[in-house]
């Protein structure tokens, strides 16, 4: 195995997907054509040598929307044990059946983390009334993915769909949240413009606080992250794709051409998601 890739999108198995925000990430990063069905991301990932984690989000409440469920998520795991592992989706805003919904995921399902999307699940991360959420996460002893930055979903609609990036700012939400579990490892996902300076501060600040690189092809990456990435955040950085709106061996492909020493490029790429993850 040359990668774990933190950042994969699991679609949605009924096809095609009717969901506006969906379409509109489609539509941000140019892909034409349906997703690729279950068995076709396992072939993939069994050909670049790749382990994926699978990612989901559950806004239910916020958009109405028909959430993937954690069942089918476990369902794909299992079928393909060696190509995936899986996060729990989660809708903050059901509140106590979120919290038992986070459990049965991990004790019952099998699920290794939990995401969360604060733009498409508007909310903000230090809110204490999904304080109970994280006190969960950190009694099963499993990480959290938080979005940060500009988000891609309602990119190009009218009023971006509706959805608000305030919500995905890393200070004072996520910063907050790393304070007061300093036991649960938080994962803030892709290069976190425009607050990529915040991003940078808050991964040096706090000792459970890791960035995934994904969504963004490594040439277009803000360079004093390359930078970062290269000397203090070298066991803090993350690989992760965003497949499949980028390609995970694209972005190997670029990663290969970028400056980075063979100590950081083997901790980015494998290492430190394994630390993570406990494998």
């Amino acid at each position: 195995m040359i990668a774990i890739d933190m950042h994969v999108h699991l679609s949605s198995p009924i096809e095609p997907s009717k969901s506006i925000l969906e379409g509109s990430v489609r539509d941000y990063f140019r892909l034409d054509g349906a997703p690729d069905r279950v068995d076709e991301m396992a072939k993939k990932y069994k050909s670049w040598d790749m382990m994926g984690v699978l990612l989901a989000i559950d806004a239910e409440t916020t958009t109405g929307e028909d959430p993937i469920s954690n069942d089918y998520i476990a369902k794909v795991v299992s079928e393909y044990p060696e190509q995936f592992i899986g996060f729990a989706a989660i809708d903050p805003w059901k509140k106590e059946k979120s919290v038992n919904e986070l459990k049965r995921a991990v004790n019952v399902l099998g699920l290794k983390g939990m995401k969360l999307h604060p733009v498409h699940q508007s909310f903000f991360p230090n809110d204490r009334q999904f304080y109970p959420l994280y006190e969960e996460c950190a009694m099963l002893g499993v990480p959290i993915i938080f979005h940060s930055g500009m988000a891609a979903t309602g990119a190009g609609l009218p009023g971006g769909g509706g959805l608000k990036l305030k919500y995905s700012a890393p200070i004072p939400g996520i910063d907050d949240v790393a304070a007061d579990f300093p036991t649960i490892s938080i994962i803030m996902a892709h290069p976190g413009w425009p607050w990529v300076d915040e991003q940078i501060a808050v991964a040096l600040h706090k000792p459970n606080v890791f960035i995934d690189f994904s969504g963004w092809a490594p040439m277009y990456i803000p360079k004093t992250l390359i930078d970062e990435a290269n000397s203090r955040l070298s066991e803090k950085i993350l690989f992760g794709s965003d497949y499949p709106y980028i390609s995970p061996d694209r972005w190997i492909a670029e990663w290969d051409d970028m400056p980075i020493k063979d100590s950081s490029r083997k901790n980015i790429l494998l290492g430190n998601a394994r630390k993570i993850l406990g494998m």
